[in-house]
């Protein structure tokens, strides 16, 4: 290998390099959540259009509770039998104390008064749920 005169550079670059990495935020963790609940056929509807709308006090709120990529699906999984899945990733570092901090706000209480009634819980959920949590067996990034 020759000096071009630029080996000092390359140096000095791969030390920023090591730096920068050593320096750098660590890796957020996320934990993932997916749940069940129920929706009648003529609930679907207004259901639809609450989350079309969704408030931005409540969408503020998600963020602030460390909440991303939160999505609701929808499906006929029996003829006239409809569910709500839902899933997204935690970034925080205690989930119980975001979602007491949820619980508690005044704009996330006013919304679930208007989509709880919407909801049908399953049979099968635990006795402190509302929407009944799933277990994640299977995720690629």
């Amino acid at each position: 290998m020759t000096n071009d005169g630029n080996f000092p550079m390359l140096v000095g670059l791969a030390l920023s390099c090591v730096m920068l990495l050593g320096c750098a935020e660590k890796p957020i963790k996320v934990k993932r959540f997916g749940s069940v609940i129920g929706i009648e056929r003529e609930h679907i509807e207004e259901y639809k259009r609450l989350h079309a709308e969704a408030w931005p006090g409540v969408l503020k709120m998600i963020k602030e509770c460390n909440i991303r990529n939160f999505s609701i699906y929808l499906a006929e999984l029996e003829e006239g039998k409809f569910y709500l899945f839902s899933n997204f990733e935690y970034t925080g570092d205690d989930f119980e104390a975001d979602m007491k901090k949820m619980k508690a706000d005044p704009t996330t209480q006013r919304w679930w008064k208007q989509t709880d009634p919407l909801q049908t819980p399953v049979p099968t959920r635990k006795k402190d749920e509302w929407w009944h949590a799933m277990e994640e067996v299977f995720h690629q990034e």
